[in-house]
């Protein structure tokens, strides 16, 4: 795992700590050959080049977001917005993590993508990779 993500983990408090280091673990497991930095001040893995995960500090607590969640049609991730493909979920403490739903979504997350990469070339325009 890179050392700033590391890093930006070492920072949270106690609960919020253990739950980004959760996080951290479970997607650098289940994304094996993902590029992982910190991206908009925060933690986000990557598959050639193409957000795919990551997590970040805000009011309600820890967001897990996945990029293309909006398409994995799980119960437990919130969709949001219309305009992108995103989809996520808020933990405070370890114990609200499923860690069998957070293994599922990090699964969907490598076959289920929008392509992010390119959005500014396509002016915005998503298109789902195959």
């Amino acid at each position: 795992m890179h050392p700033e993500i590391q890093a930006y983990n070492a920072r949270q408090k106690p609960a919020h700590r253990a739950v980004c280091e959760l996080l951290a673990h479970e997607i650098d497991a289940h994304l094996p050959g993902a590029e992982n930095k910190i991206w908009h001040a925060h933690p986000v893995w990557f598959l050639d080049g193409n957000p795919i995960a990551g997590y970040s500090l805000q009011k309600p607590g820890i967001r897990l977001m996945f990029w293309s969640g909006a398409d994995f049609d799980e119960a437990g991730l919130a969709v949001v917005g219309k305009k992108f493909k995103d989809a996520s979920v808020f933990y405070n403490e370890v114990s609200e993590i499923d860690i069998a739903d957070l293994q599922r979504w990090v699964g969907k997350s490598r076959t289920i993508q929008w392509d992010y990469k390119n959005i500014v070339r396509r002016k915005g325009r998503l298109e789902r990779l195959p």
